[in-house]
């Protein structure tokens, strides 16, 4: 006796739909050129393998019980998947990766981030997509460690990991921003490090495993430590601390009235940004990884992924 496995092929599922669309076994037989005890015979094999009725033949006519249209219903769209499948692997062949892996850190604006997503799926490439959020050193971890195609908006020296080549993305300024009701919004500026002790920083945990590094915090402050920019943005607006955000990031606030920005002693801080990708021990990249180095060579891009933040 056949297992389900053997018993379910493309053809087996092809032919079951042939005589549902028919409506009869001898019709059936006629249109695929087999005998209507062949077919039958096919159908009760199948039928075995699986211990159901498939087709209710108490008429002349082939009426497919729950059972079977059920299994119709999943036998068309594991065909469609086969067929997928198929043009997957003809795509694949021509040089498209089978997934591509990208690691965004959290400061970068999620719109054009995910314009450029839309842009890739309309080419109808075979490549899958993988988008992961980094933060810090958890930005180049991924792609360190095997796990990533290209990392955007890295901030950590990687000049010297073997198998990463590197670009320049730009550099992002920050600000100190603060609620309206923050005891800092009302202190006289410019706000020196003693002052900002005293009160409650919000700062975005390093995302990679080993690493709890953060950014703008003093030794012995009390800290709230969140683990998205989102989340971050939160906080500030509920004025549950300070912190410094992204210039581009903190516009639309600021101009809702939503945040206010405070001048600081210490000098303005600037992040500088890379993208780095690794090609996996290919001489060059796949199309896929291809189509986003060229987008992100292009000076408007990069602008848009440091500066044109939406409303978090």
């Amino acid at each position: 006796m056949s297992t389900p496995r053997d018993a379910l092929t493309p053809d087996s599922l092809a032919m079951l739909q042939v005589i549902a669309d028919t409506g009869s076994f001898a019709a059936a037989a006629r249109a695929l050129g087999l005998v209507p005890s062949a077919l039958t015979y096919r159908v009760r094999q199948i039928e075995d393998a699986l211990d159901v009725l498939l087709f209710d033949r108490r008429s002349r006519q082939a009426q497919p019980t729950e059972a079977g249209l059920e299994l119709l219903r999943e036998g068309a769209r594991l065909l469609q998947d086969i067929d997928a499948v198929a043009h997957r692997v003809r795509r694949v062949a021509t040089g498209w990766e089978p997934q591509l892996t990208i690691v965004a850190d959290g400061a970068l604006a999620r719109g054009p981030l995910f314009d450029l997503v839309e842009a890739f799926y309309a080419l109808e490439s075979p490549t899958r997509l993988k988008l992961r959020d980094g933060i810090l050193s958890g930005t180049l971890e991924p792609l360190s460690m095997g796990r990533a195609d290209l990392a955007i908006g890295v901030a950590v020296n990687a000049s010297n990991i073997a198998g990463i080549q590197l670009q320049e993305l730009g550099e992002m300024a920050f600000c100190l921003a603060v609620a309206p009701s923050h005891p800092l919004a009302r202190v006289p500026e410019p706000i020196n490090d003693d002052t900002l002790l005293q009160h409650r920083v919000v700062a975005v945990a390093d995302s990679a495993s080993r690493d709890t590094t953060s950014v703008g915090v003093l030794g012995g402050q009390s800290v709230l430590t969140v683990d998205s920019m989102a989340a971050k943005v939160e906080a500030q607006l509920r004025g549950l601390g300070y912190g410094f955000l992204p210039q581009g990031m903190v516009n639309a606030h600021l101009q809702a009235g939503r945040l206010v920005v405070r001048e600081v002693v210490r000098p303005r801080r600037t992040l500088r940004l890379q993208y780095a990708w690794t090609t996996s021990g290919h001489a060059s990249p796949g199309r896929a990884l291809q189509w986003w180095l060229e987008k992100l060579a292009n000076p408007t891009t990069r602008t848009a992924l440091l500066e044109n933040h939406q409303d978090l």
